[in-house]
């Protein structure tokens, strides 16, 4: 697959704006790890190699296990998680997916178990986030691979 055009230069302003939302929700005290076992779940979801390749690389690098990146398609089932991470993956799920337009009440009431409300909505603007990066990248087809941690 040909990229089919840079998105940050076609529109830096627009990309300024993206950038704005990611920094928001790396600065907002969320766990850093947790963010990027969110961003990975959320860009398998949405089929983002681009992406997968940048958190799979950027979580390892701050410490993140191969086994508990494996096992993330099947967290449910795996017992490496917190209940803190089980949250939150099913929020990004939940969140990401919209199934039948809704996020259902017993995976709010799971959130709001582990995070404040201040820590829902940054969590929740981190999954708007890489969505929208996953969204950005797929379809202009941005290629995967070169991605080194530390150079965003």
């Amino acid at each position: 697959m040909t990229q089919r055009l840079d998105y940050k230069n076609a529109s830096p302003k627009g990309f300024a704006a993206m950038l704005a939302l990611e920094l928001h929700a790396r600065a907002s005290g969320l766990e850093h790890g947790l963010l990027e076992l969110v961003k990975t779940r959320v860009s398998q979801l949405n089929g983002c190699a681009f992406c997968l390749d940048m958190h799979t690389k950027d979580a390892r690098a701050a410490g993140e296990s191969e086994q508990r990146l494996y096992l993330l398609p099947a967290w449910r089932e795996a017992p490496c998680y917190t209940e803190r991470e089980r949250a939150a993956l099913a929020w990004a799920e939940a969140v990401t997916l919209l199934k039948d337009q809704q996020v259902p009440d017993e995976v709010y009431e799971q959130a709001r178990r582990q995070f404040d409300e201040k820590a829902l909505v940054d969590l929740t603007l981190a999954i708007v986030a890489i969505n929208g990066w996953n969204r950005l990248s797929v379809s202009f087809r941005t290629e995967a691979g070169s991605y080194q941690p530390g150079h965003h």
